[in-house]
């Protein structure tokens, strides 16, 4: 039986031609970047060049561009960078109730340091309102991070529109996790009032363990790790030089590409939407609509829905069986029995959201795929619906 991979937010397949990028540097550039003979001239070069390309690609300055291990210390690095960078004794952050683990988490571990926080609450769809960004700011307000788009629904969050509000209050910074949104939907780091941008490479078809974080210039961060001065002294760590090559190429092939993919991608969606809404016992979760300008809306690649009264294991489990891979919540808390914070925020009971699914899809995926998809899963609803009760 063909196995469908329908698990694209926790991780992309690598693009054919980035492994082979990758594989023919580990062989061919070895050194250290920071070395000062030949080699590691060389090495430097190549970061260089890659650093230039995911600026282009991103519209940043080259010197913008800091290289992480992916969104989680990108994430980490400009909340903490931000907030220990700051003197003053009072501080204030602001985000929301949805955010992914590496930024709610980071906000409750910089609560118990003594920061003041502001957790901003999200309408049904999973939306927040600008005017309560807007309306939270205090004097000693230093930091707002809010996601570009969720990745347990998909829903865009009105990133240009704070920014803007934002702008009103020069001392706060603004930290975007672009994670989920980098090569799916439209961003501008020169026009949208943005600070800090986060970003990982597995999550638009480069390897895993690598990214980036875009510092607008003139906002110093803390650093996180000590040790050498990688990274104009912001990241210390000897570089990955295969591995952010990669990460340039994949970026550079996920936005080049961006506007036909995220078409196709649409259509696929408004497809599995049809679907579900088929499918009695199953809840959508999020924004149906998908807006054409992709700043406001549905992200192209995902669709949340729930099973009331069902494990979301139990569904996971039978789907594998039928040749459907696909996940519940977040990949990094889908081992979580507890019902799932995005969805309690959005005024969920404990019943739904204890029973969702998440669905992502990519380039691979066809019309035919989703059809595919929609069969086996009446076919596994079908099949669980006698024992819903029993798996409460």
């Amino acid at each position: 039986m063909k196995t469908y991979y329908y698990d694209h937010s926790a991780s992309t397949p690598m693009l054919p031609m980035v492994i082979q990028t990758m594989s023919e540097l580990m062989k061919l550039h070895y050194a250290n970047p920071a070395a000062l003979h030949k080699s590691g001239a060389e090495a430097m070069k190549l970061i260089d060049r890659a650093r230039a390309s995911i600026s282009d690609r991103m519209g940043s300055e080259p010197g913008e561009v800091v290289f992480t291990s992916g969104g989680t210390e990108s994430n980490n690095l400009a909340i903490k960078g931000s907030v220990n960078k700051v003197a003053r004794s009072s501080k204030h952050i602001i985000t929301s109730a949805i955010e992914h683990a590496s930024v709610f988490e980071s906000f409750r571990q910089l609560e118990t340091f003594g920061i003041h926080t502001t957790i901003l609450p999200v309408d049904r769809q999973g939306k927040i309102r600008p005017e309560d960004v807007a309306n939270a700011i205090r004097k000693d307000t230093v930091l707002v991070s809010i996601m570009q788009v969720n990745n347990e629904t998909g829903v865009v969050q009105p990133i240009r529109e704070i920014g803007q509000l934002l702008g009103e209050f020069p001392h706060v910074r603004f930290h975007v996790d672009g994670v989920q949104a980098v090569g799916k939907v439209p961003f501008s780091w020169k026009e949208w009032g943005v600070d800090l941008y986060s970003g990982s490479a597995h999550k638009f078809g480069g390897p895993k363990g690598l990214g980036f974080l875009l510092v607008k210039s003139g906002n110093e961060l803390s650093p996180l790790l000590s040790g050498g001065d990688q990274e104009q002294g912001t990241r210390s760590g000897t570089h990955n030089v295969p591995g952010i090559v990669a990460m340039s190429q994949a970026l550079r092939l996920a936005v080049e590409s961006q506007e036909a993919r995220r078409e196709r991608m649409y259509a696929i969606r408004r497809r599995l939407l049809h679907i579900v809404g088929d499918i009695p016992e199953l809840l959508f979760n999020g924004v149906h609509s998908d807006e054409a300008d992709g700043e406001t809306g549905a992200a192209p690649h995902i669709v949340n829905f729930s099973y009331p009264g069902m494990r979301p294991e139990v569904i996971i489990h039978m789907l594998e069986k039928h040749g459907i891979l696909v996940s519940s919540q977040s990949a990094c808390s889908s081992k979580s029995l507890q019902p799932s914070r995005v969805l309690l925020a959005m005024g969920q009971d404990a019943d739904r959201a204890s029973g969702s699914i998440r669905i992502s899809f990519g380039d691979e995926h066809t019309m035919e795929d989703i059809e595919i998809l929609g069969d086996r899963l009446k076919r596994v609803v079908a099949e669980l619906k006698p024992l819903e009760r029993n798996s409460k």
